[in-house]
């Protein structure tokens, strides 16, 4: 017997699956592009050289946090616009009224993303000669000390993305190949995309191989929680969480 999530993904998703997969990945540039381009306007308006400008938009907690607002809002904006184009709603893509139930699916989950990732990245080290495990993520937030760089940096990374990219993501992406692939290879193909996004990461010390290692462990649990709830806020919680414990180990414990 087929799950439930599978069903309603057939009956409800009436767009083709690939072209969920190139609406992701061009909104993902996208909004990344506009978002720049919006953010720009400030410097030019306050007549900055390009040197000035850039070290602006590299190094100010609020030139980050606005570029993060600007991208993740243009893009849950460009799926809105798809999906109205559809005559449908959120809702499709499993953005439906949150229940208590969920949210504690999501928390119980993380002990096993944590252990398998553990289990995987060891495994990993030990057959992938050079891998560094050790290799810093470039977040792109750097001397965040005081309350309100806290607060916009807390937003920037455990609010916004957690909730943009599991709509985004294990919504309308794995929602949409679910439409006519089987679990395994809608997990698969979703959790490589969402990998590969994660790879420019590692800034000038190249691609982030854990960190996409990492996330692709993220996702399969993630996926399956989709799944398994038809809703999105398992997968919520759990990313917020994850996201959270790195916010705590970086910006509370390890600026001390």
């Amino acid at each position: 017997m087929k799950s439930t999530s599978t069903t309603d993904a057939k009956q409800q998703v009436p767009w083709n699956p690939w072209l969920g997969v190139v609406y992701v990945l061009v909104t993902f540039f996208l909004s990344q592009i506009l978002a720049g381009l919006l953010l720009s306007i400030y410097p030019a308006l306050q007549h900055w050289t390009n040197a000035q400008a850039n070290d602006w938009i590299s190094n100010s907690i609020n030139a980050q946090f606005f570029y993060v607002l600007l991208a993740e809002g243009l893009a849950l904006g460009l799926l809105y616009l798809f999906l109205r184009g559809y005559r449908t709603s959120f809702a499709v893509v499993g953005l439906r009224k949150p229940r208590w139930l969920d949210v504690g699916k999501g928390a119980l989950a993380f002990p096993v993303y944590f252990v398998a990732y553990l289990f995987i990245t060891g495994i990993a080290a030990g057959l992938i000669h050079g891998l560094n495990v050790d290799q810093a993520q470039d977040i792109g937030f750097n001397n965040v000390h005081t309350l309100l760089p806290l607060v916009l940096t807390f937003i920037s990374l455990v609010i916004l993305p957690p909730l943009t990219e599991e709509i985004m993501v294990r919504g309308f992406l794995f929602g949409s190949l679910r439409k006519n692939l089987s679990f395994i290879w809608a997990t698969l193909i979703t959790s490589l995309i969402f990998a590969s996004a994660h790879l420019p990461e590692g800034g000038s010390a190249g691609p982030l191989w854990i960190g996409a290692i990492d996330t692709f462990i993220l996702s399969v649990v993630l996926c399956y929680l989709r799944e398994k709830t038809n809703s999105l806020w398992a997968g919520i919680t759990l990313h917020a969480l994850k996201n959270g414990v790195a916010f705590v180990a970086l910006f509370l414990i390890g600026s001390h």
